[in-house]
């Protein structure tokens, strides 16, 4: 073999061997991601209670609030109905019965 076809086949053994390690470095930190989450999985199961406590918490809370926007908005449109009712009853001469204490 010549000089020059000498160089080629070791440029490519080099490379071939940059490849693989580099490959082998991935599978090392794929492998290693993996047994870290497992790893925590397994070491945090009552900081995934607390975590669904909270958020059962957070939608109770939540669905109190909804609830109270939508009392305050029945009440809006019920005084608007009322008002709504007594400008049409004035309008024909007659109120409300309004009871004073």
């Amino acid at each position: 073999m010549s000089m020059e076809k000498m160089t080629k086949v070791e440029e490519n053994f080099q490379r071939a061997m940059n490849l693989k390690r580099m490959v082998d470095r991935w599978q090392n930190s794929h492998t290693n991601c993996l047994w870290q989450m497992t790893l925590s999985q397994r070491r945090n199961p009552y900081a995934t209670l607390r975590m669904q406590e909270t958020m059962v918490q957070e939608l109770a809370l939540a669905n109190k609030q909804l609830l109270m926007v939508r009392q305050a908005a029945l009440h809006q449109l019920f005084e608007k109905e009322h008002q709504q009712y007594q400008r049409e009853l004035n309008q024909m001469g007659k109120a409300f019965y309004v009871e004073r204490l």
